[in-house]
């Protein structure tokens, strides 16, 4: 392991066959001219489960150049990686832009999360001016699976009032699960959506969904039911203290 600049990994201790790391940003968050990136690997049969200690933030840039985070997960044959991020709050004059790739070797599994926050509700924050741009691709043995991508610049609150895009919706969460067993969850975990929520299958064994909620609060009220049921009950601890 390597680590340095203002991002931490600690191993919190555990019992059993997985590997479980949280990811600690000690500057508090990200602004303009900042990179942090993340790289890491799930060996042949292991399972591994990447978090972070709390929310990040990304906060008002007073420069040109944006904040990055770029992540970058491989998981070897017959491992599972879990990539399961707290939400990350976008302030208002951020500059953030986001990339995570995961390339996933024949037999592996992967279920991956991205919750997204416009700004805190019960602080009043109204999101007039960002910019914002995020990039999800997972592949397997070079090949795409999933490819997504988001592009957010100017009055970002005009934009999720908009009854095509959010309907006034405040949060957003995006999730991956590529695993054989995908297929057989699609119907348990419509039924665990509410109306702003949608989930399908790309692929037999590739189900994506994505969830809009009115605040991070409502989102979480869906979103921890539905990661408790596909890590199997074992959804890391600082995602419910």
């Amino acid at each position: 392991m390597r680590q340095s600049g203002s991002l931490r990994c600690l191993f919190p201790r555990k019992y059993g066959d997985s590997g479980e790391a949280v990811l600690i940003n000690t500057a508090g968050g990200i602004t303009g001219g900042d990179l942090f990136t993340i790289s890491a690997t799930a060996g042949e049969n292991s399972a591994l489960t990447l978090t972070t200690q709390a929310a990040e933030r990304a906060y008002r840039s007073n420069q040109s150049d944006a904040g990055r985070m770029e992540t970058r997960l491989r998981a070897a044959g017959g491992a599972r990686l879990n990539w399961l991020p707290q939400e990350t709050i976008l302030f208002e004059g951020c500059h953030f832009e986001r990339r995570l790739r995961v390339d996933l070797a024949p037999g592996a599994s992967a279920l991956v999360v991205e919750p997204l926050v416009f700004g805190r509700v019960e602080m009043g924050e109204a999101l007039e001016d960002i910019r914002f741009r995020d990039r999800i691709d997972i592949r397997r043995n070079g090949r795409p699976l999933f490819l997504d991508a988001m592009r957010i610049s100017g009055n970002a609150r005009a934009m999720l009032f908009l009854p095509h895009t959010a309907a006034g919706a405040r949060a957003l969460a995006t999730l991956i699960f590529v695993a054989r067993e995908a297929e057989g969850l699609l119907e348990p975990l419509r039924g665990m959506l509410p109306e702003t929520g949608g989930a399908s299958l790309v692929r037999r064994d590739v189900l994506v969904l994505r969830m809009l909620a009115t605040d991070s609060l409502a989102l979480r009220k869906h979103l921890i039911p539905i990661l408790d049921l596909l890590t199997g009950q074992k959804l890391p601890k600082c995602w419910t203290l």
